[in-house]
């Protein structure tokens, strides 16, 4: 037992090849997966009589009213069912219109298209803006440099770090390091290769895919908006503000803009909400802004009466409905997690953590901080992977760090199934604890600074 502990806190079970092989394994699977829903389909519909690519198909009707010029309709969920039922057929259940008039802009030109062609479209631009933002982070650390300053290769077999590094392809931690903070600094499988494969093949993308979700979307706006927050602080924030669509994504960012004092970011992320909202205003009138707000209590009831499944909501909320706890508690408990994770952030943020770290955490925190998080919605966990990795090649992994991101990367896949199976949301359980494993690395990091001693 203690020998399996001690491997869980090394890692050294993880080597780049075991990573290739599951990360290969994946994909196959979740390819099979998408050519079998499309082989088994009839028409617009898979086998189970759903649209093709289920929730995008509330984006396509809701954009056929927004070109008629009906753009309040879609916030009627009987007339967004009606209008569902007459493309996709009688047996199309409901799957509400919640986003706020802003994703008006994306839904209305897509219903211009072929609803296939639409959902391509949509999925494959999504998607390569996603591969680009986690490329953009793991390339945002130069690789290391060997004697004479020449690149050393990421390849397994291609050693970063003298012969006291652990065996080449292996991420394990050194054991000979003895300090409070990170045990060893490990060879980097950083080839864009192998990033591509892991970013393609993480089980939230297929989650994403299968709903035709904009899963995507919102994990690249966020990549690319930490990546640029110190460099490009203007973009970052216009970047922010376009998160807009996703209103209950917005507790921590703006407290961390606040808290660290990036007023031009915060400036920027609300200038561009005003400018989104007034042409919302200008070109779908103020009666838009009147059907969303009509439709609060009905988002409401979906959330309190775990409407897509509480199996579905990845969510501290979700947890205790799930158990049958009333409803005041489900909220009692969220608002405590997220005050708790708010004190965390801002004591992270104004620390001198390294910002790999500051920003893992801050995705994490962000979708647990929300009670309505879906498991597509795990897709804002591969900015955070990335940011760890790219922050753990270069100075090194803590205890459990490389376990704990392994689970990260995995739980997308198993999240639903366990979560309706055995009542355990361990998306939740992951997420909760790849933050404070973040915390700790913080902690550690600022112990191991050696502290200078006054001359005599």
């Amino acid at each position: 037992m203690a020998g399996r502990l001690e491997t869980v806190r090394a890692g050294d079970w993880l080597t780049v090849s075991r990573m290739r092989l599951w990360a290969v394994a994946v994909l196959i699977a979740s390819v099979a997966g998408i050519v079998g829903l499309a082989v088994t389909s009839s028409g617009l519909n898979d086998y189970q009589g759903r649209p093709l690519g289920t929730d995008f198909s509330n984006i396509y009707v809701a954009g056929s009213y927004i070109v008629e010029g009906r753009p309040e309709a879609p916030f009627d969920p009987r007339l967004q069912h009606a209008r569902a039922r007459q493309i996709f057929g009688d047996a199309t259940p409901l799957y509400g219109w919640h986003y706020p008039p802003f994703f008006h802009f994306v839904a209305a030109p897509l219903a211009t298209m072929p609803y296939l062609v639409a959902l391509f479209v949509w999925q494959a631009a999504t998607l390569a803006l996603y591969l680009f933002a986690v490329l953009a982070i793991a390339r945002s650390i130069p690789p290391p440099q060997g004697e004479g300053g020449e690149q050393r290769s990421c390849e397994p077999g291609g050693a970063f770090f003298p012969d006291t590094s652990p065996p080449p392809g292996r991420l394990s931690l050194s054991s000979g390091r003895a300090s409070r903070g990170p045990v060893g600094r490990p060879p980097s499988p950083c080839g864009g290769g192998i990033i591509l494969l892991l970013a393609l093949a993480f089980p939230a993308a297929f989650v994403n895919l299968g709903h035709g979700h904009n899963g995507f979307l919102t994990a690249a706006l966020i990549g690319f908006a930490l990546l640029w927050l110190d460099r490009r602080p203007i973009v970052a924030g216009i970047l922010f503000g376009l998160l807009a669509y996703k209103p209950q994504f917005g507790l921590m960012i703006p407290l961390v803009l606040l808290a660290t004092g990036r007023w031009r970011t915060l400036l920027a992320a609300g200038a561009t909400v005003i400018v989104l909202a007034l042409a919302v205003t200008l070109v779908f009138g103020v009666e838009t802004w009147r059907a969303f707000l009509a439709s609060a209590p009905f988002t409401r009831a979906v959330l309190e009466q775990g409407g897509p499944g509480w199996h579905l909501i990845q969510s501290v909320f979700s947890f205790v409905r799930m158990w049958g706890g009333p409803i005041p508690l489900a909220y009692a408990a969220q608002g405590a997690l997220t005050l708790g994770l708010a004190a965390a952030l801002v004591w992270l943020w104004r620390s001198q953590a390294d910002f790999a770290l500051k920003a893992a955490a801050l995705c994490l925190a962000t979708l647990l901080a929300t009670p309505y998080s879906m498991d597509y919605d795990m897709m804002a966990l591969a900015p955070a992977i990335a940011f760890l990795g790219v922050h753990g090649l270069r100075r090194g992994f803590s205890p459990y760090e490389i376990s704990a991101l392994a689970a990260l990367w995995v739980v997308p896949l198993v999240a639903r199934s366990i979560a309706q199976v055995a009542l355990i949301p361990l998306g939740v359980i992951v997420m909760l604890a790849m933050f404070l494993v973040v915390l700790h690395r913080a902690r550690s990091d600022f112990a191991a600074v050696p502290t200078a001693v006054p001359a005599e």
